[in-house]
């Protein structure tokens, strides 16, 4: 978190540890969710079934703290085609929802036609004329290395249709991983949002920090020490061209995106103590935003683009405030709790997420912007960095599990919780990317 990192600049030190691909293991909340059931897609073809879309489809349903996808084991039979559904069966079993499909070898080598079907359990058991059970259907004809992505596709439409909220599986995060034994110790990835195509796109013998993706997914913004000085850099991710935006003496901090994508909000000790600057990214006009005494870090804007939130010591401790950028007006938005930090506002406006610090704990906390209600969601002690996803249904975020530092996820209703630790090593600064496609 930058807030914490500003007061220990001058005695940095920086945790290191090799980082693979990471994992996703559900510590709490599947209980009370949904129950669904993902059948294993039928595979048309000779030799082995290609990537298992079912159980990628499955977890990633599960993941999003919303369902129970139950397991095979207990399937009361696993058909393939819509005809061979007994829906008894299923709701007998208390099951909702049922998906179901097949995988065929196609005319044209290394192809394959993939078909699904999304059935309401409850229609189809009532069996009255006009009440269709089939929720939706698609057939795709993708290439080996398109499996995948294509079972997130339908996870995707599988969670709008069943939630009306569009799904944020096709999704992916940024964030840093330290490995001290490597000659590049610190390293700026990027991955699906469950861990997968794991990519590397900068790697550098000195800290980087503070990761944030462009509204539209294609470039990432952070902040760099290769020259041993703090800088501001955007880098394209499919060119992989970079672009040094700041570097001013002293900090040069914590970039964030505007939701046109031609301004970052920074943070820039230049003329004293840290304050909020943008920056237009195109003629690199500077605005500075506060003026204070003390420290103001953090920035993130309000989804409109008109405002945004920041950490303050303005009224004594660490907390969250508002900054009309019209009018340069500024009012406090947390009250609760004995300090808040990192504040960034839900998708759609209601509700703000932070790191409320409480009896020196450190944990995830949602507030609504309407009522000031504070909800603390997470039971660990040193979390930070929250970032959230583009549908605005879960939070990743840092935090320790097992003595090293790792990522989290939790839903924003707090039901649901899984730990992210990498396979080895540590992982720390998600930033959750904006929809793909």
């Amino acid at each position: 978190m930058f807030y914490r990192f500003i007061l220990s600049f001058l005695f940095i030190v920086f945790s290191a540890n090799v980082s693979a691909r990471l994992e996703i293991l559900i510590t709490e909340g599947v209980n009370s969710a949904r129950p669904v059931a993902v059948v294993p897609f039928q595979w048309v073809g000779a030799g082995d079934k290609p990537d298992n879309l079912s159980d990628i489809i499955a977890a990633d349903l599960q993941r999003s703290g919303q369902f129970n996808a139950i397991a095979i084991a207990k399937m009361p039979q696993t058909p393939s085609k819509s005809e061979d559904i007994n829906y008894a069966l299923w709701h007998k079993a208390g099951v909702e929802v049922i998906v179901i499909g097949t995988i065929q070898a196609a005319q044209d080598a290394g192809q394959y036609i993939v078909s699904y079907q999304l059935f309401d359990v409850v229609k189809g058991n009532v069996d009255i004329e006009g009440y269709n059970p089939l929720l939706d259907q698609g057939r795709s004809i993708v290439k080996t290395e398109q499996l995948r992505p294509l079972a997130h596709k339908i996870s995707d439409i599988v969670y709008e249709k069943l939630t009306g909220v569009k799904g944020a599986f096709s999704t992916k995060i940024a964030y840093v991983a330290v490995d001290r034994n490597d000659e590049h110790p610190f390293q700026l990835r990027i991955s699906d949002y469950d861990g997968y195509n794991e990519k590397t796109i900068l790697r550098s013998k000195q800290p980087i920090m503070s990761p944030s993706w462009s509204p539209d997914g294609r470039k990432l913004a952070y902040v760099s020490f290769e020259k041993r000085r703090s800088e501001i850099w955007v880098q394209d991710l499919f060119t992989q061209q970079r672009e040094l935006i700041t570097q001013y003496p002293k900090i040069n901090g914590a970039p964030s995106f505007s939701p046109d994508g031609k301004e970052l909000a920074i943070v820039l000790s230049k003329d004293g103590q840290p304050d909020i600057y943008t920056i237009n990214l195109t003629t690199k006009a500077l605005r500075r935003i506060t003026k204070s005494r003390v420290i103001d870090t953090e920035p993130s804007w309000a989804p409109d683009g008109q405002s945004l939130v920041f950490t303050s010591e303005r009224g004594g401790k660490a907390q969250v405030y508002q900054v009309t950028l019209a009018t340069g007006k500024i009012k406090r938005v947390t009250w609760q709790g004995d300090v808040n930090l990192g504040g960034t506002i839900t998708p759609n406006g209601d509700s703000l997420v932070v790191v409320t610090r409480h009896q020196g704990d450190y944990k995830i906390s949602v507030q609504d912007l309407n009522s000031s209600e504070l909800r603390t969601l997470t039971k660990t002690q040193l979390d930070e960095s929250p970032s959230i996803a583009p549908n605005g249904s879960m939070i990743i975020y840092s935090t320790v599990y097992k003595g090293k530092q790792g990522l989290a996820l939790v839903s924003m209703d707090g039901r649901f919780k899984a730990n992210i630790p990498a396979l080895n090593g540590e992982v720390k600064s998600p930033a959750w990317s904006p929809f793909l496609n």
